[in-house]
């Protein structure tokens, strides 16, 4: 038996297909919402690779030599943790550009799962998501379940 204090575990709201579900069925995003998150992606996409140019030049410009191993190895970490950074980067436009493409074949702000609308707010934190809030915590869930 559980105490008064004691943490239940949540389970997250079902997301059913749209002819499941109640209410307004809204099957196609309008398309100045649509504009709006076209302008969003690009902006993100554009901004991440100047990013990337201003990088590149940088690390081509720097001609230092270190004559301490120590400075050497300091340069070295810098620079491949700039390079773990602009590769995540490099992913995420790929992301961003799969997006584009999802508004552009209409199945952008579709649940790739189940099928039911994303919410604005969710695309609006997260505009590269695939999935409704309700089957990202599931699968979320599942994974958790399955590392322990």
């Amino acid at each position: 038996m559980k105490g008064k204090g004691a943490l239940q575990k949540k389970t997250p709201k079902v997301c059913y297909p749209p002819i499941f579900r109640r209410g307004k069925i809204t099957a196609v995003m309008e398309e100045k919402k649509l504009q709006f998150f076209r302008e969003m992606l690009t902006a993100q996409i554009a901004n991440l690779l100047g990013n990337a140019e201003k990088t590149v030049a940088e690390m081509t410009q720097r001609k230092e030599a270190f004559p301490d191993p120590t400075d050497r190895a300091s340069l070295e970490s810098d620079r491949n943790f700039e390079l773990r950074l602009r590769d995540r980067q490099r992913k995420l436009i790929m992301k961003l550009e799969e997006a584009i493409a999802r508004i552009d074949d209409g199945t952008y702000g579709i649940c790739e799962e189940c099928g039911c609308d994303i919410s604005e707010e969710r695309l609006r934190v997260r505009p590269v998501t695939t999935m409704c809030i309700a089957c990202k915590t599931n699968q979320e869930l599942k994974e958790k379940a399955g590392s322990e």
